[in-house]
């Protein structure tokens, strides 16, 4: 055998092992930066599907609060017989249908299991009383477990018998005094729901959301949601468990979903290593939503979202290389070939390990250099794909805080952003010893606008309202819209004097401009002045208490809280 067959063979047999080394070097490396990333865009996805679903609830629950804290209901709650105050009571539950955006409401009372409901379409007008809720019935578990367990706020999927629906409900309990009057809130359509906030309509994106135990509750199968998870024995539910294949998977997802509720904090996390979910290595991400009391659980496959053969081209392109590589001297084997294939080995290391912005590779000719575009193109196009990702993280991120706490008819603080300066303002009193000023506004005879022009005349009153007040205020005054036709004042820094003349202001200023904008109307005034030590709670009862009585005294007044 000759010298030139001899490297013929030698030559042949280093291709043949070169190419098998190199094609299971490529795919290990192209397989971690596939795990990396799907680690890294289940992060972002579970940060994005909260903020999808919490986005359309916030809203609904702070408006359900307000109303389970209505004076009108829970006068009423106490002798629902009056016939007085349950005409006042069906009046002030028509007016939160109005401004639900589901557009119905439910208010159940303990005291007679009387069931009162309407729904976006004013069906059930003047008979708002459909039914009366009976221990006894296995329909009816969910309200009177809700008051065993004596949980302020709580969220479930249930259908309702009577009548004929299944929704999202959210439930507030109605207390006073730390009694449970009776149960409010209002229902999202579940179909819509599901369609439009849990269904992301991609191929390898799985979104459910589960309770505390782990019970389905929303999830784009219909068929696996645990409806009426609160009465449902424990053995009968719809667990997320089930979804997994292996004991070790569903025993790791319960020690994760512990931590999570433990910490409160919402942080995401994204499982280490890959479960198994129908069959398929998938991977989990969960964060706890404490706002609700649920978990948010993303699953992805990864062999649908990036399968590891899109890189084949590339792969294509480096054994190509490799080959010519073998057929080149050996100084040009160096200097063309190894060199070159060392720091993109390293550049792809970097990515590998998370570095999406590798230092730029030197340029090259041939299959080396058409290979190093491949790399560049395909880290570009992660960089790119999670930037977007990111970006849209960080604007629904943005909007979702505008929205919890502006008003987005007034353009003013809303009752969540009202109730932060509160507690920053009383710190800082107690901190220096100080004293501020609150002013409660009601519009006088809001209804009979809303009745005598429509709905439009009465958004249009209160935006009035809300330019005249940031006109007549003090630059480091703050004023929010605390609800319907309600608006709060923080005067700070303030005393009595300072108080008494610009609430008397603030109500002339505002009969003035409503007289000169077409549509005259006047507020009612309570005011306090809240000292060092005092809390949120007492500063507004003191504030609501002058306002009542204002409101006794003939209204388009102010009362100063006296103390």
């Amino acid at each position: 055998m000759n010298l030139r067959t001899r490297f013929l063979l030698l030559i042949s047999a280093l291709i043949v092992v070169g190419s098998v080394l190199a094609w299971a070097v490529f795919h290990h490396v192209a397989r971690q930066i596939v795990v990396q990333w799907g680690q890294r865009v289940a992060e972002i996805q579970v940060r994005y599907d909260r903020a999808r679903l919490l986005q359309p609830l916030e809203r609904e629950i702070a408006l359900a609060r307000q109303m389970a804290d209505s004076l009108v209901l829970k006068r009423w709650a106490r002798m629902p017989k009056d016939p007085a105050l349950e005409a006042e009571a069906v009046r002030e539950m028509e007016s939160f249908r109005r401004n639900f955006s589901s557009g119905n409401y439910f208010v159940a009372l303990r005291a007679s299991g009387a069931y009162y409901h309407n729904n976006a379409e004013d069906e059930f007008a003047g008979r708002q009383l459909r039914y009366h809720l009976d221990p006894a019935k296995p329909a009816d578990a969910w309200f009177y477990k809700l008051i065993e367990v004596g949980r302020e706020f709580h969220l479930n999927v249930n259908p309702d018998a009577q009548l004929g629906v299944t929704k999202l409900w959210i439930d507030v309990l109605i207390l006073d005094g730390g009694e449970v009057l009776g149960v409010v809130g209002t229902g999202i359509e579940l179909a819509r729901f599901l369609d439009e906030i849990v269904d992301l309509h991609q191929a390898g994106v799985s979104t459910l959301f589960v309770d505390l135990s782990g019970a389905i509750q929303l999830h784009r199968d219909a068929k696996l949601i645990d409806f009426a998870s609160l009465v449902k024995p424990e053995g009968q539910k719809s667990l997320v468990f089930q979804l997994l294949d292996r004991e070790a998977d569903r025993a790791e997802l319960r020690e994760t979903m512990t931590a999570l509720a433990a910490s409160g904090d919402g942080v995401p996390r994204v499982l280490n290593r890959f479960v198994e979910s129908d069959g398929r290595r998938t991977l989990l991400g969960i964060a706890f939503v404490p706002e609700i009391g649920w978990y948010e659980i993303t699953l992805l496959d990864l062999d649908v979202l990036m399968p590891v053969a899109a890189f084949t081209p590339v792969a294509v392109a480096f054994v190509l290389t490799l080959l010519a590589s073998l057929i080149l001297v050996h100084l040009l084997l160096r200097r063309l070939i190894l060199d070159p294939l060392g720091k993109l080995e390293l550049a792809m290391l970097r990515v590998r390990d998370g570095d999406l912005s590798p230092a730029p590779l030197p340029q090259a000719r041939g299959e080396i250099g058409r290979l190093t575009q491949h790399f560049d193109a395909m880290a570009g196009a992660i960089r790119t794909h999670t930037a977007e990702l990111e970006a849209k993280v960080r604007e629904r991120t943005d909007a979702l805080h505008r929205l919890a706490r502006i008003d987005p008819l007034t353009n003013l603080t809303n009752r969540r952003g009202m109730t932060e300066f509160l507690e920053a303002e009383i710190t800082r009193a107690e901190r220096q010893g100080s004293h501020f000023g609150l002013l409660w506004l009601d519009v006088d005879h809001f209804k009979e606008i809303n009745d005598r022009r429509g709905h439009g005349a009465g958004d249009e009153a209160l935006t009035t309202l809300a330019r005249v007040l940031e006109s007549c205020l003090r630059p480091y005054d703050r004023a929010a819209r605390w609800g319907g036709d309600e608006f709060l004042v923080l005067l700070s820094p303030c005393d009595a004097a300072t108080l008494e003349a610009i609430a008397t202001r603030v109500r002339a200023d505002i009969e003035q401009g409503s007289a000169a904008s077409g549509e005259a109307f006047t507020v009612t005034v309570g005011a306090c002045l809240a000292a060092p030590g005092e809390t949120v709670e007492s500063v507004l009862q003191h504030a609501d208490e002058a306002l009542y009585r204002a409101k006794e005294n003939g209204r388009n007044r102010v009362v100063i809280a006296t103390r």
